[in-house]
């Protein structure tokens, strides 16, 4: 199946501000109709679920051929999905629900393409700061229609990561969350959590952030969009155990062109949780060996 990328990025633009608008509108109403999914710091609004039917509705509209994975409508199939080299669109309605809840600025739209299980278009779209950051394959990365690329630092201890605490709270997965955050601050600039991963992504793509790294998010929704505008922007994405990324691995580290492998061999020797999702083999294979050197 042939795919115009350029459509699919237009169209993925007017989707992601379609339901930016809604989320504008509810931001701060306090009448969300706020859910829990898996556990009290795990939310779903109705904002949510709104807007993911508009944007499903939009992208079927002109490609009914592509499959479809939403954040809301995988919840509601039991968080099962499957991915095929098909085109398949995914999508989270509203990256950062906890900020959106608490007012709290940071919260976006994420639109994702994959084609043979690579995001080849993506757009992120913040509509509270109105940022939209847009690529597609080949065709380069812009926020707010202005070219981006990756920081050029190459020094670890100059380096500025990301990261987030996630949604489970036992104390095995609270400890690893934390001793890799631990490990990473004692060896670099300092850390920041902003509450998105999709807004994660994207600051590494412009050079606000150096490194990015989360193991046990949602799912490809939260990713699939900012990895294509990386890259794009001239970042690189590995597992964080050193090895080649996964789009359904649940694990991701991004940085600029320089910091990627070295952010890895600090991961490998933290902690990790049994809850958490383990390594693709390949990347586990990476890992052990860096570690045997």
């Amino acid at each position: 199946m042939e795919v115009d990328l350029q459509q699919c990025l237009r169209v993925a633009r007017e989707a992601a501000l379609a339901a930016g608008a809604i989320i504008k509108q509810n931001f701060g109403s306090g009448q969300l109709g706020i859910q829990q999914k898996s556990s009290h710091v795990d939310l779903v609004t109705e904002t949510d679920k709104r807007c993911e039917e508009v944007i499903q509705s939009m992208l079927q509209q002109h490609f009914p051929q592509h499959k479809f994975i939403g954040e809301e409508s995988a919840a509601a199939n039991g968080g099962q999905v499957e991915l095929t080299d098909a085109p398949t669109w995914m999508v989270d309605p509203l990256d950062g629900t906890t900020n959106f809840v608490h007012s709290y600025p940071f919260t976006c739209v994420s639109i994702g393409l994959s084609v043979k299980r690579q995001p080849v278009v993506g757009v992120v779209y913040n509509p509270m700061l109105g940022e939209l950051a847009a690529a597609a394959h080949g065709l380069g990365a812009t926020l707010n229609d202005q070219p981006m690329q990756v920081s050029s630092t190459q020094d670890l201890r100059a380096a500025l990561f990301a990261t987030e605490v996630g949604t489970m709270r036992s104390p095995e997965t609270v400890a690893a969350v934390f001793d890799r955050i631990q490990t990473l601050t004692a060896n670099m600039r300092s850390v920041r959590c902003c509450g998105s991963c999709a807004i994660n992504l994207v600051g590494v793509a412009c050079g606000r952030l150096d490194a990015f790294y989360e193991v046990g998010f949602g799912g490809c929704w939260d990713v699939a969009a900012g990895v294509c505008i990386l890259r794009e922007a001239g970042g690189q994405v590995l597992d964080p155990a050193g090895g080649p990324w996964d789009v359904m691995s649940r694990r991701v580290l991004a940085s600029n062109a320089h910091l990627g492998p070295a952010v890895a061999q600090l991961l490998a020797g933290c902690k990790t949780s049994s809850e958490e999702p383990p390594a693709p083999a390949a990347a586990a294979a990476v890992a052990g060996s860096s570690q045997d050197s």
